[in-house]
């Protein structure tokens, strides 16, 4: 007889149109409220990037811990306050990346433009193909 019974109680489930829709609604709002958190914290972590965030990852999950109950108009503020009280998470100010010096290394950026100058003058001056190759070869090597 135990048999007999749990069909219908599965039949019972299948057949209540109410309680299925009420689990729908359910699982929508569950969706809905997930697709809303991934939006925030796709948004927040583009703002975190363009900021210059240098660990993206521990960036994002102090600023959503930081937000939560936020709205996400108050991101802008939050992302200013987080890079003011955590300057270790982003980098530090923008440097054009330039050779550095080292012992045995000249600096490029100030006698590399110097020397390419000296060559073109004087590949000018004297018109010799040997000059003008030597000129060639400075600009191709630091431009």
């Amino acid at each position: 007889m135990n048999t007999e019974t749990a069909p219908q109680g599965n039949e019972k489930d299948t057949d209540d149109p109410a309680r299925q829709l009420t689990e729908a609604n359910e699982k929508i709002a569950q969706m809905s409220r997930d697709l809303d958190e991934l939006q925030t914290e796709q948004k927040l972590t583009h703002k975190l990037a363009a900021a210059g965030a240098v660990d993206l990852e521990t960036a994002v999950l102090v600023a959503k811990a930081r937000m939560n109950g936020k709205t996400p108009a108050e991101m802008d503020g939050c992302v200013a306050q987080l890079r003011k009280e955590k300057a270790y998470l982003f980098g530090g100010p923008t440097e054009t990346a330039g050779p550095r010096k080292t012992a045995s290394a000249k600096d490029r950026g100030t006698t590399g433009a110097a020397a390419l100058e000296h060559a073109a003058q004087k590949a000018a001056q004297t018109g010799s193909r040997a000059d003008l190759q030597h000129y060639l070869k400075l600009r191709r090597n630091l431009l």
